[in-house]
């Protein structure tokens, strides 16, 4: 594991500072999305921290039923609110 993923505070301003930057066009992301921002990682060591962001609030799941998506909480369309006018 890099030491960029070590740093748990690090690794939560990496990921928050890309969402942000990207929430003008986009605002739920595929876990794959995160690989680039760790790319001396594994894929299983990147997704145990986005699933710790989203246990502590950070980010939040959005699911189609058949797709898993993550984004920031509190931006974009939010799962608890769909199909709602």
């Amino acid at each position: 594991m890099s030491e960029l993923l070590e740093n748990r505070e690090a690794s939560v301003k990496v990921v928050v500072d890309f969402l942000t930057k990207k929430s003008k066009n986009k605002t739920k992301f595929y876990i794959k999305d995160f690989y680039k921002l760790f790319p001396d990682d594994k894929p299983r060591a990147i997704k145990k921290v986005v699933n710790k962001m989203v246990e502590t609030g950070e980010l939040e799941f959005w699911s189609s039923g058949s797709t898993t998506m993550y984004g920031l909480t509190g931006v974009g369309i939010q799962h608890s609110s769909e199909g709602e006018e």
